[in-house]
C-alpha cells in the first residue's frame, strides 16, 4: 500500500510532464496555418509565435526554485496547472499575434516552473533504489505528452477549416484541468519540510506513508547533511561550482543535440524533404512513438546500468543519426532513409538524454539548494532551447533561410555538438545510481 502511495503521488507529480510535453510540440501544427494568417515576418514570427512560450519557459526556469523553495513543492505545483489551463484557453481565442503571445507565455512560464518543481518534488520522496525510474516518469511524460500532441494535431487537421489551429492548442485545457484537480491528493515533500520549515512530525508521518522502512534514522541524515550545507545557500558558492557545472553542461548539450529543433518543426522539416503537409504530421506521430517505446527502454535500465552509460549510448547514437540525416538531405536520398535516421535519432535522445537529465540535476545539489540548483539546470536548458527555436526560421524560413534549399549543415554541426558531448561524459560525469541524496550530498560537496 506504501508502495502504491509513493507510485500514485510520482505519477500525479509527473503528469506536469505530459502537459509541459504537450504544449512544447503542439505548436508544430500551427506553425504553418499561424504563417498563413497573420503573414508575419520569419524574425517576428521566430520570437513571438513560435519561442515566446521558451521565453516563458526561460523566466518560468531561472525564478522557478524560489517559490518552490519558499512555499513548498505542491503549492507550486497546483499553480502549475493553473498557468497551463489559461494558456491553452487564451492561446486558442486569441485574435492577434499579441495576445497569442502573451498567453504562451503564460504557458511556458508553466513548463519553466514544472521543470523545477516536478523533478524536485518526486526526487525527495522516492527511495535511492527507485529515484531514477520515479523521476523519469517526469521525461516519459514529457514524451507521452509529445506523441499525443502529434496525434491530436493530425486527428484536428482540417477540423473547423482555416481554425483548426485553435482547436489543436485548445484541447490541452482538459489534461491542464484534471492535473490541477489531482495535485491536492499528494503530500508535501519531507525533505522540504525537514529543511525549510523544520517540521519534522509531519515529515515523519510522510515518510511513513511513502514506505520508508526507517523514517527516524532518514530524518537524521537530513538533518546531518543539512548542518554540513549549511555553510551557504547561495547556489554559486565555491563549494557547490562541481554540481553547478554539471548542470550546466547536461543541460547545454541536451539542446546542442537539436531535440527541440527537430521536435518544434519535424513537420517543417519532414515537407522540406518532400513529405505532404498532411503526411508530414502522420511521420511526426511515428517520431512520437519512437521517443515513447525508447522512454520506456531508458527508464528500465537508468537504475540497472546507470545514468553515465546511458548517456554514452546515446552519444553514440546522436552522431550516427545526425550525421545520417546530413547525408539524406545532402544526397537527396529520399523519404524512407530520411525518416529512419530522424527515428534512430528520437531513440537516442530517449535513451540517454531524455532519460538522464531531469533525473541527474534533481540528484546532484544538496537538500538545502535543490530546488535553486533545479531551476539553474532548467533555465540554462530552456534558454538554449529559446535561442535554437528563435533562430531556426532565419535558416529554415523557405524564402528567405540561409539554407531554405538544403539543411545539411545544421545536421552536420549538431552532429559535432555530440562527439563534445562524448567527451564530457567519459571524462566528467560522474554516475549516481543506488546512492542516497545525503551520500551523493557527501561526495560532490566540500
Amino acid at each position: 500500500m506504501n508502495k502504491n502511495k509513493l507510485l500514485l503521488w510520482s505519477v500525479v507529480a509527473a503528469l506536469a510532464g505530459f502537459i509541459f510535453g504537450f504544449d512544447t510540440v503542439v505548436i508544430s501544427g500551427a506553425n504553418q496555418p499561424i504563417k498563413d494568417l497573420w503573414h508575419t515576418s520569419p524574425w517576428f514570427h521566430g520570437f513571438f509565435i513560435m519561442s515566446m512560450a521558451l521565453w516563458g519557459t526561460v523566466i518560468g526556469a531561472i525564478f522557478g526554485g524560489i517559490p518552490t523553495e519558499k512555499f513548498g513543492r505542491k503549492k507550486v505545483l497546483l499553480w502549475i496547472g493553473i498557468l497551463f489551463s489559461v494558456s491553452a484557453i487564451g492561446s486558442a481565442v486569441a485574435q492577434d499575434p499579441y495576445t497569442f503571445s502573451f498567453f504562451r507565455f503564460i504557458g511556458g512560464l508553466g513548463i519553466g516552473v514544472s521543470s523545477v518543481a516536478a523533478p524536485t518534488y518526486i526526487s525527495e520522496i522516492s527511495t535511492a533504489k527507485t529515484r531514477g525510474r520515479l523521476v523519469g516518469m517526469y521525461q516519459f511524460n514529457i514524451v507521452f505528452g509529445i506523441l499525443i500532441a502529434y496525434f491530436s494535431n493530425f486527428l484536428l487537421k482540417g477540423v473547423g477549416g482555416d481554425n483548426d489551429w485553435r482547436w489543436m492548442l485548445g484541447v490541452m485545457a482538459i489534461p491542464s484541468l484534471v492535473y490541477t484537480i489531482m495535485v491536492f491528493s499528494v503530500p508535501e515533500s519531507p525533505r522540504w519540510l525537514i529543511s525549510v520549515k523544520q517540521q519534522i512530525a509531519k515529515a515523519r508521518e510522510i515518510l511513513v506513508l511513502i514506505g520508508n522502512e526507517n523514517p527516524d534514522t532518514t530524518i537524521a541524515e537530513i538533518q546531518s547533511a543539512n548542518k554540513t550545507a549549511a555553510s551557504s545557500s547561495q547556489l554559486f558558492n565555491k563549494q557547490y561550482s562541481k554540481v553547478v557545472w554539471l548542470a550546466f553542461f547536461i543541460a547545454f548539450f541536451n539542446q546542442w543535440s537539436g531535440i527541440n529543433f527537430i521536435l518544434y518543426y519535424a513537420p517543417e522539416i519532414l515537407q522540406r524533404a518532400g513529405i505532404a503537409s498532411k503526411d508530414s504530421l502522420a511521420s511526426s506521430i511515428a517520431l512520437g512513438g519512437t521517443n515513447l517505446v525508447f522512454t520506456f527502454v531508458g527508464l528500465y535500465l537508468i537504475d540497472r546500468i546507470g545514468r553515465k552509460q546511458l548517456m554514452i549510448v546515446g552519444s553514440l547514437g546522436y552522431i550516427v543519426s545526425l550525421s545520417a540525416v546530413a547525408w539524406c538531405f545532402y544526397s537527396e536520398a529520399g523519404n524512407v532513409p530520411l525518416l529512419i535516421s530522424l527515428m534512430v535519432f528520437i531513440a537516442s535522445h530517449a535513451i540517454g538524454q531524455g532519460a538522464v537529465i531531469w533525473v541527474f540535476i534533481s540528484e546532484v545539489f544538496p537538500n538545502n539548494i535543490r530546488a535553486l540548483g533545479q531551476s539553474f539546470g532548467a533555465s540554462v536548458h530552456w534558454v538554449f532551447a529559446a535561442i535554437i527555436t528563435l533562430i531556426t526560421p532565419v535558416f529554415l524560413d523557405e524564402k528567405n533561410g540561409i539554407y531554405a534549399e538544403n539543411p545539411y549543415p545544421i545536421f552536420i554541426f549538431l552532429a559535432f555538438m555530440m562527439v563534445l558531448q562524448l567527451v564530457w561524459v567519459l571524462t566528467k560525469m560522474p554516475e549516481t545510481k543506488g546512492t542516497s541524496l545525503e551520500d551523493l550530498e557527501k561526495r560532490f560537496i566540500h
